[in-house]
């Protein structure tokens, strides 16, 4: 059985531009659409290589904006042939347009009830749908905040999957009762939890498998250690905005360049890796024992200073 790739793209309004105060147009352009790298020329890049991805949308934005942008991702994903599922950061339930972040709601879903997370998810849910979307059955919380009570909450709204837990944010936000180094999927408080990738960067130390975490030459690794020791899943993450910079005025050409390296990484090693939807439901071995990556001194030196260049160079020019 090939090893399951869940490339997932977790696609949102940005907080960060709300909080400058900028107009709703803009918000919306650098969060989904920034400096044309952003959400189709994501789906452009997909269709090109053969890949199935996973569009984690975050409806929550349209209490305060509208459900207009919602609705207008969610259908240029859908006609591309990829899949969305729920995202949420519940801090938009605050929110109020034009005050430059004064008013929110807590910040992390780990901060509610259980029964708050019920209504929290089913509304949101309500609202993806109402956008044009499938009902979702896959859901990763914002900022990997989750707990054994979000997934008790998942599980009672029928939801299949989870892919909120994030051994290298735990045990805060990412609160789900999994040991850290938990990779492979597994049945747990009555839904797959389909983690998040992890490689061991240094001895005792997790970075999560995300395009502005690792190079390219550690995804390569980690794929290759996944499909030699024939792993169950891969979980890859990226966002709607990350391939710019951090304003969403210009490409970021180091995360640009991660994301066309991953993209043939998957295409040449498809008959080994497979990448996937959650609505497809596949198939794949649950509760395994995969383990991360181990260190290499080498790759993180490179990495590091791949990310000064990424940081001080890519993100500061005009």
């Amino acid at each position: 059985m090939p090893t399951r790739v869940f490339l997932t793209v977790d696609t949102e309004l940005m907080w960060r531009h709300h909080v400058a105060g900028l107009d709703a147009d803009t918000i919306v352009q650098r969060s989904l659409e920034p400096a044309g790298v952003g959400i189709s020329w994501q789906l452009e890049q997909l269709a090109a290589h053969g890949l199935k991805a996973c569009f984690f949308v975050d409806p929550m934005p349209a209490l305060v904006y509208g459900l207009d942008p919602i609705k207008r991702v969610v259908g240029a994903i859908l006609e591309a042939g990829q899949e969305v599922q729920l995202h949420l950061h519940p801090n938009w339930t605050g929110a109020h347009a034009g005050d430059r972040g004064a008013t929110y709601g807590p910040f992390e879903l780990i901060d509610y009830s259980l029964a708050e997370q019920v209504e929290l998810i089913s509304g949101a849910a309500d609202m993806l749908a109402a956008a044009g979307a499938p009902d979702p059955i896959a859901f990763r919380s914002g900022s990997y905040s989750a707990s054994d009570d979000t997934l008790a909450a998942l599980a009672k709204l029928e939801f299949a999957y989870d892919s909120s837990h994030n051994g290298s944010e735990h045990p805060w936000p990412s609160a789900i009762g999994l040991e850290p180094r938990q990779i492979a999927p597994v049945v747990h408080r009555g839904v797959i939890e389909v983690p998040v990738t992890l490689i061991e960067d240094q001895k005792g130390h997790l970075r999560h498998f995300q395009i502005c975490a690792l190079s390219a030459a550690e995804m390569k690794a980690a794929l290759d250690h996944a499909v030699r020791e024939e792993h169950a899943a891969v979980t890859v993450v990226s966002h709607g905005f990350e391939l710019a910079n951090r304003a969403g005025t210009r490409p970021n050409a180091v995360h640009v360049r991660r994301f066309e390296a991953l993209c043939r990484m998957l295409a040449e090693r498809r008959g080994a890796l497979e990448t996937a939807h959650f609505a497809d439901r596949p198939e794949m071995a649950l509760g395994r024992g995969d383990a991360p990556l181990a260190p290499s001194m080498l790759r993180t030196r490179l990495r590091q200073a791949e990310q000064l260049w990424s940081n001080w160079v890519e993100e500061r020019a005009a």
